[in-house]
C-alpha cells in the first residue's frame, strides 16, 4: 500500500522505487522524539506534543503506524486536531498468521497465536535495546482493528487486504481519491499514473527487489535474514496451515471472520 501511495503521489510518472518509502514514515519513530526514552509506553508522554510540531510546519504528510487508536497514561495516541484522516487495511488472520511466523521467526504456531490474542502487546525496534521512541502499542489483533475501525474523530478509509489483491486497480482508485479529498484537491485521479504505480508495485517485482538490493525493514533472526515480501499472493491459509491450527484461528476469530464476511473451514 506504501508503495502505491508513495509512487503515485511521489514520482513524476507513478514509477516506484524502494527510496520512494522514505516519504512515509514510520511513527511513533526517534525521528519526532528529541526526549530521551527508554521506557516501555513512556512515548505516550509526548505524542500530543510530536504531532503539534508536525503540523506546525503546515504540510500534509504521510505516516505509517503499528499503534492501535488507545490511550496510554491518559494520553490519546492522536486526534482530529492532527490527523486528517487514516486507511486501515484488514486481512484475514489466518493469513496473518503464517505471515507473523516468518516475520518474527516464531517457533510455532502457539507463539503467533500469544502474540495476536495479547491485549498487551507492544513492539519496538529490538536493535536499539534501551531506546523506545519506536515503541508502537499493539494489543489484540481483534481490539486493534476495532479501535480504529469504530473512531468518529476523523474519517478511516476500511481496505480489506484481499480486495486489494482481486481488483488492485478498482481499491487503489478509491484509496487515492480519498487522499485527494482529505487533502482537499481536486479529486481527479490521473489513471495513467495510478496504473503504471501498480504495475511497478507488483509483490514478484517487490520481492526481486528485495533480492537484488536489499530492504531496509527486513530483520535478522540467529543471524539469518527474513524476507520481508514473503509469500505475498501465495500465502493461502487452505494451503499453509495444518488443520489443527486453522480450527484454532477459527474458534478465536470466529466473530471477526463473520464481521469480515471471511469464509470459515470448519464448524467452531
Amino acid at each position: 500500500m506504501r508503495s502505491i501511495i508513495s509512487s503515485y503521489f511521489f514520482s513524476e510518472k507513478g514509477d516506484f522505487d524502494f527510496s520512494l518509502l522514505k516519504n512515509i514514515s514510520l511513527y511513533p519513530g526517534p525521528k519526532y522524539f528529541q526526549n530521551n526514552i527508554d521506557k516501555p509506553g513512556q512515548v505516550s508522554l509526548f505524542w500530543e506534543a510530536s504531532q503539534k510540531k508536525i503540523i506546525e510546519k503546515k504540510k500534509q504528510i504521510f505516516l505509517k503506524t503499528h499503534n492501535a487508536l488507545v490511550a496510554l497514561n491518559n494520553r490519546n495516541f492522536t486526534s482530529e486536531k492532527t490527523t486528517l484522516g487514516a486507511i486501515y487495511i484488514v486481512r484475514d488472520p489466518r493469513n496473518i498468521l503464517s505471515s507473523l511466523k516468518n516475520h518474527y521467526g516464531f517457533n510455532d504456531y502457539n507463539e503467533t497465536f500469544n502474540f495476536m490474542t495479547n491485549k498487551k502487546k507492544y513492539i519496538w525496534d529490538i536493535r536499539k535495546k534501551n531506546d523506545f521512541s519506536g515503541f508502537q502499542f499493539l494489543g489484540s489483533w481483534s481490539d486493534h482493528y476495532k479501535s480504529w475501525i469504530k473512531n468518529t474523530k476523523f474519517k478511516t478509509l476500511l481496505i480489506k487486504y484481499e480486495d486489494l489483491e482481486k481488483d488492485c486497480y478498482s481499491t487503489s482508485h478509491k484509496i487515492i481519491k480519498y487522499i485527494l479529498l482529505l487533502k482537499g484537491q481536486n479529486n481527479h485521479v490521473d489513471e495513467n499514473k495510478l496504473f503504471k504505480s501498480i504495475e511497478t508495485t507488483k509483490f514478484d517485482i517487490l520481492k526481486k527487489k528485495e533480492k537484488d538490493k536489499g530492504f531496509i525493514e527486513s530483520i535478522k533472526i540467529n543471524n539469518i535474514n527474513k524476507s520481508f515480501f514473503f509469500l505475498g499472493p501465495e500465502n493461502r491459509w487452505e494451503k499453509t496451515l495444518p488443520k489443527e491450527v486453522i480450527f484454532k484461528a477459527e474458534k478465536e476469530f470466529k466473530e471477526d471472520l463473520n464481521y469480515f464476511n471471511y469464509k470459515l473451514e470448519v464448524e467452531v
